[in-house]
């Protein structure tokens, strides 16, 4: 494929090499993504939309609905690291990833072996205390039954962004120095409609590359260098291998 053959020699060129996906990097996990024609925010729960259910007003009006519908329906324990995690894992490894910028909750990168991540939207396999700041699993919250209390007796909640809620800053300046230095960014499985994590693109120099690698077009693609409407994990995995 001629365009992979350019990627792969970009990536070997690129002396910074930065990875920022979306859910669509989870999907062959099992995991499946919010705003495709098959996402998540396309299901409602009893008149609610999921989008509603994971605000902050909806977190502290009804706590209990709250998590009642997160262990449902946000919380894969079992989900592996699959062909996409896999390969950026690779690539970092072997000094071709600065770094991998996600907006995914599912801990998967790590899983995988990716040693930096900025994880913009939190992680759900991390909970604390908001009175303490005891920190807790996610297995202790699904053994646990209605809203999980501390033993302070503080409510514990995801170490997760909610909808109302503001990015950590120190994540975003960290994510936007990283895009900033790069020299090619590759843009896997995100729709980029969700800011500020789409504005994140505008920090790309103007002399670096940008690679999309989505199923479905997105508001970036004219910028793009590169355009991927393929199966990421299979764009990954033979990127890495080719290296």
């Amino acid at each position: 494929m001629e365009k992979l053959e350019q990627l792969r020699e970009w990536v070997e060129e690129s002396e910074s090499t930065v990875f920022m996906g979306g859910a669509g990097v989870s999907t062959m996990s099992g995991i499946p993504d919010f705003r495709s024609a098959y996402g998540l925010y396309r299901e409602r729960q009893q008149g609610i939309s999921y989008e509603e259910m994971l605000s902050h007003t909806y977190f502290v009006r009804h706590t209990e609905k709250f998590y009642d519908f997160f262990r449902r329906v946000m919380l894969y324990p079992e989900a592996k690291p699959n062909d996409a995690h896999l390969a950026l894992a690779g690539l970092e490894a072997a000094g071709k990833l600065r770094a991998v910028v996600t907006q995914n909750i599912d801990g998967l990168h790590q899983k995988a072996g990716s040693k930096k991540v900025i994880e913009l939207h939190g992680n759900a396999g991390r909970y604390f205390c908001t009175s303490c700041g005891k920190s807790f699993s996610m297995e202790e919250i699904l053994s646990a039954s209605g809203v999980p209390r501390c033993s302070c007796g503080g409510l514990i909640r995801p170490d997760v962004v909610l909808y109302e809620e503001s990015l950590k800053e120190s994540d975003l300046e960290e994510a936007s120095r990283l895009i900033s230095k790069a020299q090619l960014l590759l843009v896997g499985g995100t729709s980029l409609v969700v800011y500020p994590a789409a504005g994140l693109i505008r920090y790309l120099g103007s002399e670096a590359r940008l690679v999309i690698l989505n199923q479905d077009e997105t508001p970036f693609d004219s910028e793009a260098d590169l355009v991927f409407h393929e199966d990421l994990c299979k764009v990954l995995k033979a990127l890495r291998e080719g290296l």
